[in-house]
């Protein structure tokens, strides 16, 4: 009789550093560990999930609390939206979303803060001060032929 999936996938298992759990098994080039289920390829850390915890609900993915994409330590698994996910991380997108300053040191609040169309936030402090200098510089120009 063939080992079960939890037998196969226990034995693919190490201890690592802060306490995560290391898979030995096939790990993708993006990091993530990877187990055949039923003949299909599955990230071993949504695996891990389903196996100890149940079902992951549709729209919600997993987040590596510890960071570490090959760790299948269920404890280190988070359910949340891809959102969370992608703001809990180190990409410039998050390090942004955490900004509380635009880069000369103004406060990000609803009052001095324009959100563009595509999300991104601005200073409207720091555009004023552009638009001045931007008019001054307009006024000592040669006219263009």
């Amino acid at each position: 009789m063939p080992p079960s999936l939890t037998d196969r996938f226990l034995s693919k298992i190490v201890d690592g550093p802060l306490s995560c759990w290391d898979w030995t098994g096939h790990v993708k080039p993006n990091g993530y560990g990877q187990v055949k289920v039923g003949g299909r390829p599955q990230y071993a850390h949504r695996v891990a999930y389903t196996l100890t915890r149940g079902p992951i609900p549709d729209g919600l993915v997993i987040d590596h609390l510890c960071r570490r994409r090959h760790c299948v330590n269920p404890d280190h698994l988070d359910v949340v939206t891809t959102r969370t996910n992608i703001l809990r991380g180190v990409s410039p997108a998050a390090r942004r979303a955490r900004q509380t300053h635009c880069a000369r040191g103004h406060e990000f609040d609803h009052a001095t803060t324009y959100v563009a169309p595509n999300g991104t936030r601005h200073c409207r402090r720091c555009a004023a001060l552009r638009a001045r200098t931007r008019r001054r510089r307009e006024v000592h120009r040669a006219p263009a032929r």
